[in-house]
């Protein structure tokens, strides 16, 4: 068991149910999933930047990436029917709660100029971050990288609401601004 989901079981379980009053235990939001996303519009001209990007994102998750593709071809954008246009993993288990702690302590302190996440979510208890560079990992090797890559990071929570999201999210450490 990794050390942020024993924190979870153990210290914030019990807080969550004692802030919002849970009478089950079942009732009590949990992480479910995280998934991070890369979009890829430079694969259709370079198909070094799509297995550059493939590679980045096996390093810092832990397991190969999806690709996704398009659904309909659009003129404008050239862009054609079934083309790579992004990649994404989805973590679960063990693999989500030490991208989560890797996240919340190596990463989040290398970004330039962080003050904290802002605490508006999605409505529904999902949490979404964007990071625009993906050299704060420290998985990626700096000198390999040829071309910044940003990133979406959506952490998939049990929460029935913001609040209860955001309170679940910084309980287990991700940094949020201070009110006031």
């Amino acid at each position: 068991m990794s050390r942020l989901q024993e924190k979870y079981s153990k210290e914030t379980k019990k807080k969550l149910q004692e802030k919002f009053g849970y009478s089950n235990a079942m009732l009590i939001p949990a992480l479910k999933k995280i998934v991070i996303s890369m979009g890829l519009a430079e694969a259709s001209k370079d198909k070094n930047a799509l297995q550059d990007a493939i590679n980045e994102l096996t390093m810092l998750s832990g397991q190969k990436p999806l690709l996704t593709r398009s659904k309909k071809a659009i003129a404008n954008f050239k862009l054609r029917e079934d083309q790579t246009i992004g990649a994404k993993v989805t973590l679960r288990g063990k693999r989500m709660y030490d991208f989560l702690d890797r996240f919340c302590n190596i990463v989040c302190p290398r970004v330039r100029d962080f003050r904290g996440f802002p605490r508006k979510c999605d409505g529904r208890g999902c949490y979404s971050v964007g990071l625009e560079d993906q050299q704060v990992f420290p998985e990626v090797k700096l000198d390999a990288v040829r071309r910044t890559q940003g990133m979406n990071i959506t952490f998939v929570t049990s929460a029935k609401n913001d609040e209860e999201c955001v309170e679940l999210l910084s309980q287990l450490g991700l940094p949020f601004k201070t009110i006031g």
